[in-house]
């Protein structure tokens, strides 16, 4: 398996806060839910998960905000956490603090909307940040296609350029979304596809948004 590790941080007058508030968060709200019985964690799911066919029913739209803060289990919180830890600070970084925490949740609820969109029929809640990171990663393609992503391979680390670990990921993504249309199970082996899709697409648009603003003033990346 190829896990990402790291990657070229940039300077910036912003700290990511936010970024960090939110891996916070995330952690606290998934601690919350190894309290409760197998019962009371399904009621939460379908409570404050995204269920497509209450979504599509105009039902619980809430929820597409609500669902980016529930885990399922200790690898989605991790792999979550991991993401949104090595791309969403360069983001944070680069934009503000403020335009990037409302990118966030934006991003959150559209990739959430996509996937109840695609799969309407379903009654299996979303749930997962995944999609919300998913839109950093989009704008971190546009906005950091050079920087170096660190990847652990086994018991090896090398780099390669985010353009070309990016562009694998939605591949991937691509691949296999395509393969649950039609499909009203939500997704497959309990992977919400299209809600990365749908995220990456929108943070891949807002990312031309944000390096034009850089282009206009005059500032470059200055990695480290």
């Amino acid at each position: 398996m190829l896990f990402p590790i790291g990657d070229d941080n940039v300077r910036g007058k912003h700290k990511p806060v936010f970024t960090y508030l939110l891996i916070i968060l995330n952690c606290y709200f998934f601690w919350q839910e190894l309290q409760l019985n197998e019962q009371q964690l399904g009621q939460l799911f379908y409570t404050y998960g995204a269920v497509p066919s209450e979504v599509t029913s105009g039902r619980s739209l809430h929820t597409l905000f609500t669902s980016m803060f529930l885990h399922g289990g200790w690898m989605h919180l991790i792999g979550n956490m991991l993401f949104l830890w090595i791309f969403a600070d360069n983001i944070e970084i680069s934009i503000g603090n403020i335009r990037f925490i409302l990118f966030y949740l934006a991003g959150g609820v559209f990739a959430a909307l996509v996937h109840c969109l695609v799969l309407p029929g379903s009654t299996i809640p979303c749930i997962g940040a995944s999609g919300a990171i998913a839109a950093t990663l989009g704008a971190y393609l546009v906005m950091f296609p050079s920087s170096r992503i660190k990847i652990l391979f086994f018991f090896f680390v090398f780099r390669v350029s985010a353009f070309a670990f990016l562009l694998f990921w939605i591949a991937q993504q691509l691949f296999e979304g395509y393969a649950t249309l039609g499909l009203q199970t939500a997704d497959t082996a309990g992977i919400g596809y299209w809600a990365h899709i749908g995220g990456f697409g929108y943070g891949f648009v807002r990312g031309f948004f944000f390096r034009s603003r850089k282009k206009k003033g005059k500032e470059s990346y200055d990695y480290y």
